[in-house]
């Protein structure tokens, strides 16, 4: 198969070299090979300003980042048959992690595999496509999956909000198999659903897997706060831990409905109460009633989704995080998260020691949680680590 040359500016290729899969279009030598003469998603040869050729990438030149690569070797193009040997490589470290089923499957970049996600259900397979690369292989990842797997069903969830700088489409396309309203899943042993056709992104995050089992080693006997529950991934689990009572607060009435069927399956529909509304609103709600909680969980959406949003960002983590440390009861945890990549480990601590003292108390960090081995984090490209939690005990301030 003869491909394009993307042929870069002299220097360019030093990220490349260092593992990066990422190319930008200044980076690109635009008189030896211009960005309008490729179509969107067409794969190229890329070449360094020597012509030493650094693999194969499809390229789209309407987007900032203009072509990903996809193989360092000219012989192994993205198809079919690449698409099952990545699959194949992926799973083998989710099999080496987990013992259910029930993961990311794909993890864009740090699979080898830019722009597409796949989570997994048991044998139900929530597929994202977020470029016009992997859009134009979409019949091929079906193949693959097919090859690699006996699917019950694969959905496509390519509603995300990457496909508009991509100049894709939006769309839910159930494209095998019969889909359940409701998936089933499995996570710290747990019994679970998640609304896979529409809830957020693929209906359920694993991200948070490993944080969340620490959370249920600290909250038998406890009454806990689950801010932003979502369909209650953390408050569920509480339940199933024994926590005696759990608050689910989220904006989404449907989001609630799920998480209170999640309670139901592991035996606390009576230790189960879905608050829905604006959580800041909430929190001064409980506040004012004067409740109080054993354990806070702050997991809100990525408040910074860029760099620019950085200092409003913060503010909104200040906020929120100091809402719920109100809320937590004489030596209280609080569980704080963030998805957002743009806020730094260091940047969140801070914020939550500003929020310990503003209230004259005492912070006690004694751990800290990460992204679970199904987001595994590729060593030169930073963005793909993203996921924080903070576990900070809460003292009176004397």
């Amino acid at each position: 198969m003869n491909f394009q040359t993307l042929i870069l500016n002299a220097g360019a290729e030093r990220r490349l070299r260092a593992g990066h899969l990422w190319i930008y279009s200044n980076e690109v030598n635009n008189q030896a090979s211009p960005l309008k003469a490729f179509q969107a998603g067409e794969q190229v040869v890329v070449e360094d300003a020597r012509g030493k050729s650094l693999g194969l990438a499809y390229v789209n030149p309407n987007n900032l980042i203009c072509a990903r690569l996809v193989s360092r070797d000219l012989r192994y193009p993205l198809d079919r048959s690449l698409l099952v040997h990545r699959l194949n490589v992926a799973l083998a470290l989710r099999e080496m992690c987990f013992d259910q089923p029930c993961y990311r499957l794909v993890y864009g970049e740090s699979d080898s595999l830019p722009g597409l996600v796949i989570d997994r259900f048991y044998d139900i397979f929530v597929v994202q496509i977020s470029t016009a690369g992997m859009e134009l292989h979409k019949d091929a990842i079906l193949d693959a999956l097919n090859k690699v797997f006996t699917p019950q069903a694969i959905v496509f969830r390519n509603d995300g909000k990457m496909r508009g700088l991509e100049g894709l489409d939006t769309y839910v396309e159930v494209a095998q198999g019969e889909v359940p309203e409701w998936a089933p899943l499995s996570e710290n042993g747990v019994s679970l659903v998640a609304p896979i056709l529409d809830g957020q992104k693929t209906g359920w995050f694993y991200d948070h897997r490993e944080n969340r089992a620490r959370m249920m080693s600290l909250v038998k006997g406890k009454r806990v706060l689950d801010l932003f529950s979502y369909v209650g991934g953390w408050g569920a689990q509480a339940l199933a831990a024994g926590a005696s009572e759990v608050i689910c607060v989220d904006a989404s009435q449907t989001a609630l409905d799920v998480a209170a069927e999640n309670a139901r399956i592991n035996g606390g529909e009576t230790r189960f109460k879905g608050l829905k509304g604006d959580a800041f609103d909430l929190c001064k709600a409980l506040t004012a009633d004067q409740e109080r909680f054993d354990l806070v969980i702050v997991d809100p959406p990525a408040f910074i989704q860029r760099r620019k949003d950085i200092k409003n960002g913060e503010r909104a983590y200040a906020r929120i995080n100091n809402f719920a440390m109100r809320l937590l009861a004489r030596d209280g945890v609080l569980v704080s998260g963030s998805c957002s990549m743009h806020l730094t480990r260091e940047s969140l601590v801070d914020i939550l020691r500003g929020n310990s003292r503003e209230l004259d108390r005492t912070a006690q960090v004694f751990a800290h949680g990460h992204q679970g081995a199904d987001h595994p984090i590729h060593p030169a490209i930073p963005e793909t680590e993203y996921l924080k939690a903070c576990f900070m005990r809460v003292l009176p301030g004397a």
